[in-house]
Parts: C-alpha cells; sequence; structure tokens
C-alpha cells in the first residue's frame, strides 16, 4: 500500500549564496571509518586478574564482526481459404448449365434439408443430431492396427432391350445379384484407419453415382458388401467408427430409396404431404417399393439382410399405416439370430436409431425398462432430456428397482438437469418428487451419490432456502456413525457447486446448515482444501471491502482453521500459500471512520494468526494504514512527528519499504507547521528545542532508509534541510546552523563503504548504489554547501560583539565535527579546521577544560597509525589563556 502525502514534496539542492572566500572541494572525501576498529580501541584496557577476582557480574568482551557487500513460446495457428478455378468441360454447354450428378447433389441438399426439418418437427430442436454424434465417435475409437476390406468391381451393366418383361427385368438384375455376392470382389489387406475411412467414402460415393446413373441394383450391391463388413469385429477397438463409417452409406441408401418412392407420387405436379397415409400413394410407387423389399429378402447372409431392410424401414409408409410397427418386433426378432454379440448390439442401436419415439413408447410399456430408461438419459443430450425431465421422472417411478436401483436413474437424470434447464414451471415439482425419493434412500453412500448430482440443480435454479434444506437432509443421512468420513470427496464437490452458484457470503453464512456443513471435515487435509476453496472464492468475487459482522466471523472460523494446519512440517510454498488467502481476508475488511473497530480488528487477527510470517507482515501493512490515517487527528504536533518517526522505523524493520517511506514524508511535510512556541503546562515556550531533538533523531534513521528508485539521490535528507531553510526560525538563534552541522555526520556516514549499523533484510543505500562515485559527489556537493552557509553565518557573527560567543560556540561544533568525520589530508580542510580552533579561542569565549580535553585526544590520535597529518595540525592548535 502506498500513501501520498500533499504537502510540498519537491526536494532540490540547498542554494548556495555567494561567498566571499573559497571553500569549493574542501570535504571531496569524508575520512574513511573502521567502525569496528574504533570500536576496540576505545574500550577499556583489559588487565590479567587473579581467581579470587573473578565475580560472574564482570563484563565479558565478544566482538561479532559482520560485513556487507553491495553489491511459452506460444505457437500460432493461422487458417487460409483459397479457391482455384477449375476449367469448365467444353462439353458442359451442352448439358442446359450443369451435369446430371451435380442437379443431384443440389436435389439431395435441398432433400437433406427439408428431411432435417422434418425431424426436428418430431423429436424437437434440442435432440441431437447423428452427425454430432459421429465425429464424436470418429475421434474417440481409433486404432493403429491394419484393417481389411472388400472391394467391388465395376462390371459393366447389362442393357435390356426395350421388348423385354417385366419380370425378366426382375430375373436379370436378381441374377446380377447373385453374381455380385459369388464373386466379383476382391479382398484389400494391410490399410491404416484413414486408409480404410477413405475406401469407404469412395463406396458411398460409388452408392450416389451408380443411382445417378440408373444403376439400381449396383447401388444395391454396394450396400450389401458393406454391411457385411459389419460381421468382422476382428479390430474390436476400432468397430463403433466402422458402424458409423458402415451406416453412412446405408443412411445415404435408405434416402435414396425413400426420395425415389416419395418422388413418383409427384408425378403429377402434387408434392406428396408430409403427413401422408398409404391412400396418398399411387400403384406406381407401391409396386415399386415392393419390389425393393423383395429385393432385400433374396439377400441370403443374415446380417446385410437386416441391415439393407432396416434402412428402408422408413418406407413401409407407403404401402399400409401400421408396416413400420409390424416390421420392427420381426427385425428385432432377426437380431437374435446374430451371434456375435458385439454385432447384435449394434444392430440393435442401428435398428432403433430413428426410432427414438417408438423407443420411448416401449420404455413407458415395458415392466423392467430401467436398464434402457437409463441408456437413453445418458446416451441423449442434456436439452433433449432436460425439456422432457417431468416424464422421465414418472417412467422412473414406474420402474421395477430389483434389477436397477432408482437411485442410479435418478442420478442419471440429475446429471443432464445439471447440464441443461428444463421448462421454469416444472423446476419445483421435478426438485420435490425427486427429493421424495432421494431423501428414501437408506445407504448412506448411495444416498449421497445421488443427492450431490442434484445439489448443482438445486443452486442452480433456486435460493438459499432450498439449499439450505438439503443441507440439513445430508447432514441427517451422513451424522449416524460419522458416515460422512466415507464420503469426503462428495462432500467436498457439494461445497464447490455451492460456491459456483452463491457469490454473496452473506447469503451464504446466512443459511443455518452451511457451518455445520463444514464441520463434517474433520480430517485435517481435506478441511484445509475446502478451507481454501472457499477463502479463493471469496477473494475472487468479493469485489468492495466488508464489515458484516456475519461474514467476519465465519471466515474468521475458516482462515483459523487453515492457520492452525501450520506445523513444523508444512512447506514454505504452503504457508505462503495459505498467507496470501488470509491476507486477501484481512484487505477486505474496512470499518470506515471507526478506526478503533478497524484497530481491533487487526489485534484480533494479530493474536489468531501468529505462525505465519507473511501474514504478519500483511497486518504490519494494516496497521500501518491505521496509523498513517489516525496520527493526524492527534492535536499535539510534536506527538504527530514522533508517531510518523516511530511508525516509519517500525515498518521499515518490517521491510514494508513504501508504508515507511509513505510515513517519513509526511514527517518531512509537517515540519513546516511546527509553531515556534508551544504551551507547556499552561505556559508558552520555545519549541525550538523539541524540534532540533527531533531532526537528530531523523537524521539517525535516515542512514538507513534506502532512496526511493523515482525522487532522486538522498531525496529526504534534501527535504529536511529545504524545511530548514525555509523554516522561520528565532531571531536570536543558532538553530538552523546547528541542523546544518547535524546533517555533516549523517552524510559523512553515508559516504562509507559499509554502513555504522543497518535493519536486517533491508538493503540501504550501501547496497544500492554501491559505492558508485556519482553517489559520493552528491554526498561532496551537499557536504560543501553545508558547510558554506556554516561559514556565511560564522562571517555575520563576527560583526557584532555581542555574538562573538554563539560565533566561537558553533565554530567549535564545526571544528568537531570536521575532525570526527572529514579527511583532513585534505590541506584545504586541515587549514579550514585550524582556523576554527583559533576562531573558538580568538575572543577568550571557549571553554578551556573542553579545549585541554580536545587536544589531548587529538594528540592521542595523532599517533595512530596513518594520522601522521594530525600531528602536524596539532602544532597549530594553540591554547589561549583568559585575561
Amino acid at each position: 500500500m502506498v500513501y501520498e502525502i500533499h504537502a510540498k514534496e519537491t526536494i532540490c539542492s540547498i542554494q548556495t549564496p555567494h561567498l566571499p572566500f573559497q571553500v569549493k572541494r574542501l570535504n571531496r572525501h569524508s575520512r574513511e571509518r573502521r567502525y569496528q576498529a574504533e570500536l576496540q580501541s576505545s574500550r577499556l584496557e583489559c588487565v590479567p586478574v587473579e581467581f579470587g577476582d573473578y565475580h560472574p557480574l564482570k563484563a565479558i568482551t565478544v566482538t561479532d564482526a559482520k560485513s556487507r557487500r553491495g553489491a511459452r513460446k506460444g505457437s500460432t495457428s493461422s487458417s487460409s481459404s483459397s479457391s482455384s478455378s477449375v476449367a469448365l468441360d467444353p462439353l458442359s454447354s451442352m448439358l442446359d448449365g450443369t451435369d446430371p450428378l451435380s442437379m443431384f447433389a443440389a436435389a439431395s441438399a435441398v432433400e437433406d434439408l427439408g428431411r432435417k426439418k422434418r425431424e426436428e418437427e418430431v423429436v424437437g430442436t434440442d435432440f441431437e443430431p447423428w452427425s454430432a454424434k459421429r465425429g464424436e465417435i470418429l475421434a474417440r475409437f481409433t486404432t493403429t492396427e491394419k484393417l481389411s476390406i472388400v472391394s467391388i468391381y465395376h462390371s459393366s451393366a447389362k442393357i435390356f432391350p426395350g421388348s423385354s418383361a417385366v419380370s425378366e427385368k426382375v430375373r436379370t438384375r436378381l441374377e446380377e445379384l447373385d453374381d455380385q455376392e459369388e464373386g466379383s470382389q476382391r479382398e484389400l489387406l494391410n490399410l491404416s484407419q484413414q486408409e480404410y475411412a477413405n475406401r469407404i467414402e469412395e463406396l458411398n460415393q460409388s452408392l450416389k453415382e451408380a443411382w445417378a446413373t440408373d444403376q439400381k441394383v449396383k447401388a444395391l450391391k454396394i450396400v450389401i458388401q458393406c454391411s457385411k463388413l459389419l460381421s468382422d469385429t476382428s479390430v474390436i477397438q476400432f468397430y463403433p467408427s466402422k458402424f458409423v463409417l458402415i451406416t453412412d452409406i446405408l443412411d445415404t441408401f435408405g434416402r435414396l430409396v425413400y426420395d425415389r418412392i416419395s418422388s413418383m407420387c409427384s408425378a403429377d405436379s402434387q408434392t406428396l404431404p408430409d403427413s401422408f397415409t398409404a391412400a396418398d400413394v399411387n400403384d406406381t410407387a407401391k409396386e415399386t417399393c415392393l419390389n425393393w423389399f423383395f429385393k432385400i429378402a433374396s439377400i441370403r447372409e443374415l446380417i446385410p439382410r437386416l441391415y439393407v431392410e432396416a434402412a428402408i424401414l422408413k418406407c413401409n409408409r407407403f404401402l399400409n399405416k401400421t408396416g413400420i410397427q409390424e416390421t420392427l418386433p420381426r427385425l428385432t426378432a432377426m437380431i437374435r439370430g446374430i451371434g456375435d454379440p458385439l454385432v447384435a448390439v449394434y444392430a440393435r442401436a442401428y435398428l432403433c436409431r430413428p426410432l427414438l419415439t417408438e423407443m420411448m413408447e416401449r420404455c413407458k410399456k415395458l415392466g423392467n425398462n430401467a436398464l434402457l430408461l437409463n441408456s437413453v438419459m445418458w446416451a441423449f443430450r442434456a436439452e433433449f432430456v432436460a425439456a422432457r425431465a417431468t416424464d422421465f421422472i414418472g417412467m422412473i417411478k414406474d420402474c421395477d428397482e430389483a434389477g436397477f436401483p432408482k437411485h442410479l436413474l435418478f442420478g442419471s437424470l440429475g446429471r443432464s438437469l445439471a447440464c441443461a434447464d428444463p421448462p421454469e414451471a416444472e423446476r419445483l415439482t421435478i426438485l420435490n418428487e425427486a427429493w421424495k425419493v432421494i431423501t428414501k434412500i437408506r445407504g448412506p453412500q448411495d444416498y449421497i451419490h445421488c443427492a450431490e448430482i442434484w445439489v448443482e440443480f438445486t443452486c442452480r435454479h433456486f435460493t438459499k432456502r432450498e439449499v439450505n434444506t438439503v443441507l440439513a437432509d445430508i447432514i441427517k443421512h451422513l451424522t449416524p456413525d460419522r458416515a460422512f468420513e466415507d464420503a469426503y470427496p462428495l462432500l467436498q464437490s457439494v461445497i464447490q457447486k455451492i460456491l459456483t452458484y452463491f457469490h454473496d457470503f452473506s447469503v451464504l453464512f446466512s443459511m443455518e446448515r452451511f457451518l455445520p456443513f463444514l464441520d463434517m471435515f474433520q480430517k485435517d487435509g481435506v478441511r484445509v482444501a475446502v478451507c481454501r476453496t472457499i477463502m479463493e472464492v471469496f477473494i475472487k468475487h468479493q469485489l468492495e471491502p466488508t464489515r458484516d459482522p456475519v461474514i467476519l466471523n465465519a471466515l474468521l472460523h475458516v482462515c483459523k482453521a487453515m492457520h492452525d494446519s501450520v506445523n513444523a512440517m508444512t512447506l514454505e510454498d504452503e504457508k505462503r500459500s495459505l498467507s496470501l488467502l488470509i491476507s486477501g481476508f484481512i484487505r477486505m475488511v474496512w470499518f470506515g471512520r471507526d478506526f478503533e473497530q478497524q484497530l481491533s480488528f487487526c489485534v484480533e487477527a494479530r493474536a489468531t494468526f501468529c505462525n505465519l510470517e507473511p501474514l504478519l507482515v500483511q497486518l504490519i501493512h494494516a496497521c500501518a494504514a491505521y496509523s498513517f490515517i489516525t496520527i493526524p487527528s492527534l492535536s499535539s504536533i510534536f506527538c504527530r512527528l514522533s508517531l510518523y518517526l516511530l511508525s516509519g522505523q517500525v515498518a521499515l524493520a518490517n521491510q514494508c519499504l513504501s508504508q515507511a517511506d509513505a510515513f517519513f514524508k509526511a514527517a518531512v511535510s509537517l515540519l513546516p507547521e511546527v509553531p515556534r512556541t508551544i504551551s507547556v503546562e499552561g505556559k508558552s515556550r520555545s519549541s525550538e528545542s523539541l524540534l532540533l531533538d527531533f531532526i537528530n533523531n531523523f537524521f539517525a534513521m535516515l542512514l538507513v532508509v534506502p532512496d526511493h528508485p523515482e525522487h532522486g539521490v538522498l531525496y529526504l535528507v534534501r527535504g529536511v534541510l529545504n524545511m530548514v531553510q525555509d523554516y522561520t526560525w528565532e531571531d536570536n538563534g543558532d538553530a538552523k546552523v546547528k541542523v546544518y552541522i547535524s546533517a555533516l555526520p549523517l552524510l559523512a556516514a553515508m559516504s562509507q563503504e559499509t554502513y555504522l549499523y543497518s535493519i536486517p533484510k533491508v538493503d540501504s543505500n550501501e547496497t544500492l548504489y554501491g559505492g558508485d562515485p556519482k553517489f559520493l559527489t552528491e554526498i561532496d556537493k551537499l557536504c560543501e554547501t553545508l558547510i558554506s552557509q556554516v561559514l556565511d553565518y560564522l562571517k555575520t557573527l563576527g560583526r557584532e560583539e555581542n555574538t562573538v560567543r554563539r560565533q566561537g560556540s558553533l565554530s567549535f561544533s564545526l571544528f568537531s565535527s570536521l575532525l570526527a568525520h572529514g579527511d583532513l589530508r585534505n590541506n584545504k580542510l586541515n587549514q579550514l579546521a585550524v582556523n576554527l580552533w583559533n576562531l573558538n579561542h580568538k575572543h577568550g569565549c571557549s571553554d578551556t577544560r573542553t579545549s585541554v580535553r580536545t587536544l589531548e585526544y587529538i594528540k592521542q590520535q595523532a599517533q595512530q597509525p596513518g594520522m601522521a597529518h594530525i600531528g602536524d595540525m596539532v602544532q597549530r592548535l594553540t591554547l589561549q589563556s583568559r585575561t
């Protein structure tokens, strides 16, 4: 969370006024500090002691030296369409626009549309067309084994003389049929699946071409030989696809025969109506229809005779009203003569496929029809079953449960209703009728298998009242003997389905039985998985912050279950995942202006979720947000400044860099508002000393605060110094210059390779910049500017006698800073230090004791290795006695 401040934030370098003397490049480099060595040298001298002098409270010195070093391809597919121009046959102009095959194809397309429309009127638009099932079967049932197919010789058709009798013509065609069955064929071996499918398609086209050229017997031969292929089950996994391919040819043949006879009825330019009866059919059409049935009846083998007659089964309408009803039992009885059970089953499937309505009627009439009814509900589209859900429920209730349990039937019906919607007016009736049966199921496993399916239908179409009733019924059935322990996967599915349709958690948790339902998940792993699912849905769909106590209490219970599952064996990834979910919940809790309630919630959450470190950081974020919002409401400006600094320190210690940055910027923005006087115990006092103390503490913190990548180098330090420059200080005070002098040690410390102190897991500027020369140059420029400001101010103080004491005190402060942090090997800086010492002693206002001790310290430092330049400087430092 990034906080913005609305006060002035422009941070730039302090303007350097014109100086009467040159001070540029005095502090080109700060003195290199070795903090550990200095620490050791400043310790008390260790002397050996006798054992008798040992005391447990004597100091034990431990040195800890630390060092830090800075320092799918997605595949794209494109589809293109192209058209190629085919040269026209020069003879095509003599055919009045097109050839007979094209005319036949065009007529077939129109007939297909009409047939599709008629089928929709019979079974409804929700009936799944065979073309959809066909593609699914071909894609599913494949093989890599080699296949074989019988290829038919295309012998020339015999030409009959015009004077031949009709009986001779029929007899000759039957002889041709016998010849075809006896030997005018060959077997193609070692075909791949694709080659096999291509060959079947060639036969389908050959069938159409033979029919278009009036070679009806040849067309029948093709159909007979293709039907024989269905008796071969050698490659059993490919048989369903073979069945689809062969029945395509049978369907084509059946359609051609039906359309041929139908066209004969329209010879008088009167189209046969869709609801025609046998009385509307002329004698010629009836004779032709009988002729086809006689030809098929003469086929000697059972399987081709059965399939070909089934293909033209609809043609019975041309003969009599009850032709189909009379023929269907006979064909069904014929199937009993097929020895291979697989071939027999598929033969029955082909016989039933045009006959859905008839099959539904048989289901109603049969007493033991449960298995057949279940197969129908599984096989047909969900939309088809849903539209007739009331009828299916009636048939299910009438079924004999001895052979096939009713709960399995209701399960099959529920799966369809979960995917498609029944008529709205029937939905409540469907649920009531189904649940009357489901709630009476005795076995808990049978019960939950069926109830879990119907939960989705309930959630999809009803309110929390009905869902709560279902949950109560599930609890009632699974609580005895702890039956729920064997049904965890199904119970998880129930939760998932409820969460799919109920995204308003105030509604969800207002269900009385929802939390008791969650209590059935008593296995740790399952319980955590369910809680995780709930939190994922909440985070995804809860768009607005909430303070609803029902939601908060319930989700705290859910989050606590996830938190309590964490132990020493929990993987870090799992901890991180759980922390993100709980953090997402905490971020969505907002009490508006009720800050006390917000803080109380954060405190409760902190106590509840103590095992997840990432979550603690999130709580720190929340507490930081609370502090950032509530601090401005305090009346005392110094309390606000102190809390901004303290909150920033806490945020930085917990690696919340953006929050810490916001607190520090808020403190800088507040500094110009500090009044010159404040009331202390009813008395007006200057605020200057309190302000200086705060700024010094702030400088100490800024050493470890990393720069913001968008705000430039040392932007917080520059912000404080800009504020100091613009602030209205007391007329006779030196506070501004004291701040400048206090900033010099901070800048010197920032130029070190290793900082004096740091915050764990927070990269300070030493790491970010890694001693970059540009960074050091910026520090040097800022130091030079500050020193120039101080020297100008000292020069101003020297103009009046009543300010010489203040001049001496400030010059000694600057001298001490240069001595401790400046690189006095620089001659100009060395000379400046001497001048400041002499200025301090010029008017006899210096503290002699302090001067003596300082001079002794300098002499002691001069004896250290590499400090010879200090010894030279000592020679020029003199003590002036007071007169």
